[in-house]
């Protein structure tokens, strides 16, 4: 045998192993590979968008193989199936997800060293029940921001790498806000208080999608897009520095996973005819159990006390300042639902007319 692989001297090759076994050479022929194409690392070093070049940039609608190769390799013919059940492009797939990857890898905190614990002081008691019920709630719903990527990625396709990477990053940033939301109920003398009903519902609905891309509009749309909204307000609610540092840190993670869902929502639009109408009644069940979660005076009550500063204050600025965030996390729901591709204004099961909007003067887009 001779070798052929470019850039080498041609030679002959042996054809068995000291032990009489016969060796196999096609690797060193370069197969189907582009040899030669170099990526360039950007000012950032190798991203993952740098070596999207030649034909690893391509990403195919229908991969012809579900197996682990990685795509772009020269895949023998009888690889065992590996049983993924999502082969669809457009139900995976969204064009910022490998800078979103990037981003992700590059971001990461620690719940551990980045959070100022040792300057937490004693609150008031009312104020600091009102932060340990906020943190119980959030444990709570931060997991299913974990569970639910875990539940599809092993179900993906492996040429849709670039979106299960993605995901690991989306998991290990959920498993860390749980981390920081259980950790800061304990740290001051508090604890975890009560979860309710109503939470689990939601979560339930989460879960149990019957798709991807339903799981990722009540997921990234629905869930983490109003608990973006809500960490966004981390300044109003905090009562204490270490909440906002805290709320900041998950505020940059949560608009990535917003950002992931919101683009892979469109382009399954764009992209699958039937694809609007799925996301629509995902959602349509969603946004009912979220009312009855949202409608819980547990929640409602800590909520308003922290934005008073304290129950003293509670009727004559919790409440408003309560009512005004609900308008804005809703107004901003549908916003993101825009930006996806879809006009929930006409179809939300949310009532406005109870949070006092005017569907009519709602501008979304």
């Amino acid at each position: 045998m001779t070798e052929t692989a470019p850039g080498t001297m041609s030679r002959e090759l042996p054809e068995t192993d000291p032990m009489g076994m016969p060796l196999d050479w096609e690797w060193l022929r370069g197969a189907r590979s582009e040899w030669g194409v170099r990526p360039k690392p950007s000012s950032r070093g190798l991203t993952m968008m740098d070596i999207a070049v030649g034909s690893y940039r391509e990403v195919p609608e229908y991969p012809p193989q579900r197996t682990m190769a990685p795509r772009g390799a020269d895949v023998d013919p009888d690889m065992p199936d590996m049983g993924y059940i999502v082969n669809r492009k457009s139900e995976v797939w969204a064009e910022n997800v490998a800078e979103l990857y990037e981003e992700a890898v590059s971001r990461q905190w620690s719940a551990t060293r980045d959070i100022p614990w040792g300057q937490l002081t004693e609150l008031p008691s009312d104020l600091e029940h009102a932060v340990c019920q906020l943190c119980t709630m959030l444990t709570e719903v931060e997991m299913i921001a974990t569970d639910l990527p875990a539940k599809w990625m092993w179900r993906i396709n492996h040429d849709f790498l670039e979106t299960k990477m993605f995901l690991a990053t989306q998991i290990m940033d959920e498993a860390r806000h749980a981390e920081v939301f259980r950790k800061r109920a304990l740290a001051n003398g508090g604890g975890l208080l009560k979860a309710r009903r109503g939470g689990e519902l939601l979560l339930r609905e989460i879960l149990q999608a019957k798709s991807f891309t339903q799981a990722s509009a009540l997921l990234h749309l629905l869930g983490e897009g109003l608990i973006l909204d809500l960490f966004r307000e981390g300044e109003l609610i905090a009562p204490t520095d270490v909440e906002k540092r805290i709320f900041r840190l998950v505020m940059q993670d949560e608009a990535r996973h917003v950002a992931f869902g919101t683009l892979h929502l469109r382009y399954s639009i764009e992209h699958d005819p039937d694809a609007a109408e799925e996301i629509h009644e995902a959602l349509d069940a969603g946004e009912e159990v979220l009312f009855q979660f949202g409608a819980q005076p547990t929640n409602n009550t800590a909520m308003a006390t922290l934005l008073a500063g304290g129950v003293e204050r509670i009727a004559e600025d919790g409440f408003p300042l309560s009512q005004r965030l609900s308008v804005k996390m809703l107004t901003s729901y549908l916003a993101r639902c825009e930006r996806a591709g879809l006009n929930r204004l006409e179809r939300t099961k949310i009532p406005m007319d109870l949070l006092g909007i005017d569907p009519t003067a709602v501008e979304v887009a």
